[in-house]
């Protein structure tokens, strides 16, 4: 597990990344979403976020993922005018909470991490994620010499 010191990302970038299109970013977080926990969620819960508008914002790197729940899975959408539940957190933070390095709550309460909109579906979202068996996201596996490694692997098992 690669523990990172505290960054927030520079303004500059956080600019230059705000003009990029929301929709590919969308796009590649409910793959990862879908990937990672959708299988998961409990039936009752799925019936609640259906068709709801929620968006993840990265404060410190200006992006906004704009995305609903249909069914079995998350979809990316193109960016709400308004939203049902919006949580927000630097980069930083976000990656505390997927590397599980980091409690939700303790984020919330330290005012790093805020959700708005529909208190009740915040809850009921923040609730699930504790419960779900989520795997920790290992940043040490994207590390250029386990890429290589992996690559390395599957070309000799292919022969």
């Amino acid at each position: 597990m690669i523990a990172f010191p505290s960054f927030v990302v520079p303004a500059q970038v956080g600019s230059l990344l705000s003009h990029l299109p929301a929709y590919p970013g969308a796009m590649l977080l409910v793959t990862a979403l879908n990937f990672g926990l959708a299988k998961q969620i409990p039936a009752d819960v799925g019936q609640m976020l259906q068709r709801k508008r929620l968006r993840i914002q990265v404060r410190d790197a200006q992006l906004t993922f704009d995305f609903v729940w249909k069914g079995q899975r998350f979809v990316a959408s193109g960016r709400h005018a308004t939203t049902d539940l919006t949580i927000s957190a630097n980069t930083f933070d976000f990656l505390q909470l997927a590397q599980r390095q980091e409690d939700p709550d303790t984020l919330f309460f330290n005012r790093r991490l805020s959700m708005e909109g529909d208190t009740e579906l915040g809850l009921v979202v923040k609730n699930t994620l504790d419960a779900l068996d989520l795997p920790v996201l290992d940043l040490q596996q994207w590390l250029p010499a386990q890429v290589v490694e992996r690559f390395r692997r599957r070309s000799m098992g292919a022969k």
